[in-house]
């Protein structure tokens, strides 16, 4: 679970040892188009990153730098061009689209500037056309980012901002919900799954690989998530770049307010390597679900139980479990009567707790993970494979559907890209 450095998709993998994975009867493409443009040579109407109709998921920072969240907005006309600023990481996978076509994904680049829309793109020249078209962009890799410098369109169109939806949700997590080792990281984690597959929900997810729960330092985080929730950049050596020991808060203001809030955290803070006790663990626990709480005073908080992979047992395979006990004792603890008499929040700004005025209703609930995986869904690296956070995402959609009566509004655009697989050959 450490953060990663190069992470290849099982695609570019084989590639490299000259193999090739076949999927629906043809090669699996992973050369995605170079889109590199002079922008001279066209005419543009061009606009500056702080533009009004630019909608920025996630977090994104004063100089429009993120880690890997995304962008959306309307636009009018044929073209769609994006320049890339400095601090983008260079070869940066990205996954865009319009309106309710497949992703498309190419390798962005520092000082560059990209033509990620134009008249050959799928959906763009259809008989009845959606005016305005919607754009939507969202970075692959969870320890590299970008940074948008500039936004634009043909020469006499324009961009629209495109209005939120009217529910959100939040992942908050480590590398199983940032999508390590999954084939797209980002674009197939559970999280972006469950997010997107709920249909019409705004999504933040809130997770980088290696990250303990507990503020200390863990597979090189400098800090834990109890900590940085609270800021715009993320825990990366990229980010330690370019804020040193300086980063910026983050503005709550900036993004609607969460309706639902996701929590899955704890598993680096198991390994022993890490060294952090029971007791701290809890105790941050509590104290981050009090800061969520006072931050989004009418989520609802759901508490995942931890999948730890599986082990041989005699002739089978078992699934290892963490801090069971704990989490389920921290879920208890705050829909006991004592808790909701006199509920204690926790305020960040002045690193102390205070007693709310008014009794609460329940906020939080508990999800168990246990038995959604078996062993073939969880990958060499510990991590669920495409099909494990697919079989996680689906079950989690399922339960916020029952429990707190969400319609379920994706009915057509894709979700979790290149996991179209079938098979029409009767002879095999």
């Amino acid at each position: 679970m450490k953060v990663p450095t190069c992470l290849l998709s099982l695609a570019v993998i084989a590639h490299l040892v000259h193999a090739t994975i076949w999927q629906n009867d043809q090669a699996r493409t992973t050369d995605y188009p170079v889109t590199v443009i002079d922008p001279s040579q066209y005419e543009l109407q061009t606009y500056a990153p702080n533009a009004t109709e630019l909608s920025y998921k996630g977090r994104w920072d004063s100089k429009f730098i993120s880690c890997a969240p995304g962008l959306k907005f309307g636009f009018t006309g044929e073209y769609v061009v994006i320049t890339f600023g400095p601090y983008t990481t260079n070869a940066t996978l990205i996954g865009y689209r319009i309106d309710g076509q497949d992703w498309q994904f190419t390798n962005v680049t520092a000082n560059a500037t990209h033509l990620l829309v134009s008249p050959s793109t799928a959906g763009i020249n259809i008989t009845t056309p959606i005016t305005p078209s919607t754009f939507e962009l969202r970075v692959t890799n969870w320890a590299y980012g970008i940074q948008i410098a500039s936004v634009s369109v043909s020469k006499g169109e324009r961009i629209v901002r495109i209005p939120n939806f009217d529910r959100t949700i939040e992942v908050i997590g480590d590398s199983l919900s940032a999508g390590q080792y999954a084939t797209l990281e980002g674009l197939a984690s559970y999280a972006y799954g469950l997010g997107a597959g709920l249909g019409n929900t705004e999504y933040t997810i809130t997770a980088y690989p290696g990250i303990c729960l507990f503020d200390k330092r863990c597979y090189g985080n400098l800090r834990g998530m109890f900590y940085q929730w609270y800021y715009a950049s993320d825990v990366s050596g990229r980010a330690i770049e370019i804020y040193g020991d300086n980063p910026e808060l983050w503005d709550f203001s900036k993004q609607p307010a969460a309706d639902i809030v996701v929590i899955n955290l704890g598993t680096n803070d198991a390994n022993s390597a890490n060294n952090v006790t029971t007791s701290g663990y809890v105790s941050q626990y509590t104290k981050l679900i009090e800061g969520v709480h006072t931050v989004y005073p009418n989520a609802q908080i759901i508490l995942l139980s931890l999948w730890e992979g599986f082990g041989a047992v005699g002739n089978t395979y078992e699934q290892a479990n963490a801090f069971v006990p704990e989490i389920y004792g921290i879920y208890e603890y705050f829909n006991s009567k004592e808790y909701l008499d006199q509920p204690v929040l926790y305020d960040h700004a002045t690193n102390s707790t205070y007693i709310s005025e008014h009794p609460t209703k329940p906020f939080v609930s508990y999800f168990n993970t246990t038995g959604l995986m078996q062993h073939n869904d969880i990958g060499p690296q510990y991590h669920p494979t495409d099909v494990g956070h697919v079989k996680v995402a689906s079950h989690l959609i399922q339960y916020i559907k029952i429990k707190f009566g969400w319609i379920l509004y994706a009915t057509g655009p894709e979700v979790q890209h290149d996991t179209l697989y079938w098979n029409d050959m009767a002879n095999y």
